[in-house]
């Protein structure tokens, strides 16, 4: 079982684990909405996952950038963070 994980680089490991994270929470909001059927408790969690969606994109594209900090010049790093904010923003309007 654990020879699988050991050809795995941590930073993948890591980003893996964000998005299952990521998902299980979606599911789990869409299980409660489905029990609750109430817009208004709809309406609350989804201002929930509001909060979490952003924060995984954010985190994983923060770990991927920095296990390939050595490779990539300060430029590139700055591309990447700017484009990660233009999609918040276009996402956000």
């Amino acid at each position: 079982m654990k020879s699988w994980i050991t050809g795995i680089e941590a930073a993948v490991l890591i980003m893996v684990c964000l998005r299952i994270f990521s998902g299980l929470a979606e599911l789990t909001v869409a299980g409660l909405i489905f029990k609750f059927n109430s817009v208004e408790k709809a309406l609350v969690l989804n201002a929930a996952l509001a909060v979490i969606g952003p924060s995984v994109l954010i985190l994983s594209v923060a770990v991927g950038v920095y296990a390939m900090a050595d490779d990539l010049s300060f430029t590139k790093i700055a591309l990447i963070f700017g484009g990660v904010l233009l999609i918040l923003i276009g996402v956000k309007s």
